[in-house]
C-alpha cells in the first residue's frame, strides 16, 4: 500500500483510563504501563505523556494532615482576612517565598518552584478525608519527577517520548483554570522565535512560545479537573523534531518569568 505523502498531518489526544488511586510509595511508572497494556495502547517515537500533578504527589507522599499544623501569628493575621483555615494558610506559608496579595477566600503567593499562583497550588479536593482533615502539596522537585518518570517509561517501551506534570493555574485578567506545565522531561520547553521571519518576512521581535503550557492545556481537555478519573493523558502527532529535545535544561522552571522582568511587583 502507497503513503499519501501529502496527508493532513493528525494530533491525538489520548486518555489512559484504569490509572486507580495512587497512594505514597506507588510505582508510577507500573501504573502507568499496566493501563497501557490494559487498554492495547504502546508509547510512540514522538509520544508526550502528560501526568496530573496530584498522582505525583500522593505517589511521592505529599499529603499532609492538617492537624499536624501549628499555625503562627502570620498565618493566623492572614487567615482572618482571608476567611480561610490558619493551618492552611501556614502550610501555604510554608510553601512559599512571598505573598502578593490576598482578599477574602483567596491568597496569591509565589511558590518556592517560582510561579506565581492560588494557596501555592495546594489543593484538598479528591483526597480522602475520613481520618481527618488532610492536604496535597504539589511535588517538591516536578521537573525531577518527570525526568524520572521519562526514564522509566523509555527503558520500558524502547523509545523517546517527552514527559509533561500539569496543575491547573489562574492567570491574571482572565477567568477560569487552565492546564500548565510545572514539570517538564525530554521536550522542548519554549519555542524562541525572536529573531526569524513571520510569512511576509518581518522580522520577530518578541514572539516566545510556550511549548510545554500548550501541551499541558492540550491535556487537560481530556484529563477534566473534577470527576474524570483521567490523569494520564497521550500527546500524539506532534513533530518529534520541534517538539522532543535531550536537553537537560529544557525544565518547567524556564516558564517563569525573572523577577527582574515583573512589572507587576
Amino acid at each position: 500500500m502507497s503513503t499519501n505523502i501529502n496527508a493532513a498531518p493528525e494530533f491525538r489526544i489520548i486518555g489512559l483510563p484504569g490509572i486507580g488511586m495512587i497512594e505514597h510509595g506507588d510505582d508510577l511508572v507500573a501504573v502507568i504501563g499496566a493501563a497501557l497494556e490494559h487498554n492495547a495502547i504502546t508509547l510512540e517515537h514522538g509520544d508526550v505523556v502528560c501526568i496530573a500533578q496530584k498522582i505525583i504527589s500522593k505517589a511521592e507522599g505529599c499529603l499532609v494532615a492538617l492537624n499536624t499544623i501549628a499555625p503562627g501569628e502570620h498565618a493566623e493575621e492572614l487567615a482572618a482576612a482571608t476567611y480561610k483555615d490558619p493551618r492552611m494558610v501556614q502550610l501555604i506559608l510554608d510553601e512559599s517565598s512571598e505573598v502578593m496579595r490576598h482578599k477574602p477566600h483567596v491568597l496569591v503567593v509565589r511558590h518556592k518552584l517560582g510561579f506565581v499562583g492560588a494557596h501555592a497550588g495546594i489543593d484538598q479536593s479528591n483526597v480522602d478525608h475520613s481520618d481527618g482533615e488532610m492536604a496535597l502539596l504539589l511535588p517538591k522537585d516536578p521537573d525531577g519527577s518527570a525526568a524520572a518518570l521519562r526514564q522509566g517509561l523509555q527503558e520500558r517501551y524502547n523509545t523517546r517520548i517527552g514527559v509533561v506534570v500539569t496543575d491547573s493555574h489562574n492567570r491574571a485578567w482572565r477567568m477560569g483554570t487552565i492546564g500548565s506545565a510545572i514539570g517538564c522531561a525530554g521536550i522542548q520547553v519554549l519555542d524562541d522565535s525572536r529573531g526569524g521571519e513571520d510569512i511576509y518576512g518581518r522580522t520577530l521581535q518578541a514572539t516566545l512560545i510556550s511549548r510545554a503550557d500548550a501541551l499541558a492545556g492540550a491535556a487537560t481537555l481530556m484529563m477534566g479537573e473534577t470527576t474524570e478519573k483521567m490523569p494520564v493523558v497521550i500527546l500524539r502527532g506532534l513533530p518529534p523534531q520541534q517538539t522532543l529535545s535531550d536537553d537537560p535544561t529544557q525544565t518547567a522552571q524556564l516558564i517563569n518569568r525573572p523577577l527582574a522582568e515583573d512589572m507587576f511587583r
